[in-house]
């Protein structure tokens, strides 16, 4: 590369952002231009800067972060945003992306993978995490969570809107005038179809079809 890659790094912990940095600082081809502690403050950035890339968390203070690549976006759309998140499932993969976001990958990941996402979608690539969407059995769009809803029997559907408008166990089995070992198991096998591990995953797929 003949020019470096002018990076916005975007966290809301000033210690992250100092450990991205010093990461990043390795790389003879890439330059952190500035950091952001919140969306906001980043959309500013990325008008005034024009960096190449914007390296992004998801959970911040104010806007967030899948609202913040919605707006870069619509301002620019050949941005290049590369989510770097505690968050592993795929619902938040699959929203970021749906934002906009060129990439995801999660701060769990061996250190060169940062480095080698960067280089990936400065190539005009996308780049997702290994293991973060599996090709075979894993849901992917939300036409596929549309199909499994669809299915769900009246009683899931019931547990599955009020788990995701965050009703306890105990106080779903009480409004249906179930058992608590009933309405625990309605919960497991929704997760399960839905291949979702929390209640925030199950709460951003109801969001999505209107029933927040």
């Amino acid at each position: 590369m003949t020019e470096k890659i002018k990076i916005i790094l975007v966290d809301d912990h000033a210690v992250v952002r100092a450990g991205f940095r010093m990461l990043l600082a390795t790389s003879e081809f890439i330059d952190v231009i500035s950091e952001a502690s919140r969306g906001e403050e980043a959309i500013g950035q990325y008008v005034n800067l024009k960096p190449d890339i914007v390296v992004m968390d998801l959970s911040m203070p104010g806007l967030g972060g899948l609202e913040t690549i919605h707006r870069i976006v619509q301002r620019d759309g050949r941005a290049k945003i590369l989510v770097f998140s505690v968050y592993h499932q795929r619902v938040y993969v699959n929203r970021a992306l749906n934002a906009g976001a060129k990439g995801y990958i999660t701060k769990n990941s061996a250190p060169e993978i940062l480095t080698e996402a960067i280089v990936t979608i400065m190539q005009g690539q996308n780049y997702i995490e290994q293991g973060l969407i599996k090709t075979n059995s894993s849901i992917t769009s939300q036409s596929d969570y549309q199909a499994i809803i669809h299915k769900f029997s009246p009683r899931e559907f019931d547990v599955f809107r009020m788990l995701a408008q965050g009703m306890s166990v105990q106080k779903i089995a009480a409004e249906l005038c179930l058992g608590y070992k009933t309405i625990a198991n309605y919960a497991t096998q929704i997760r399960k179809k839905l291949q979702v591990d929390t209640l925030i995953d199950l709460a951003y797929i109801a969001e999505d079809f209107g029933l927040m």
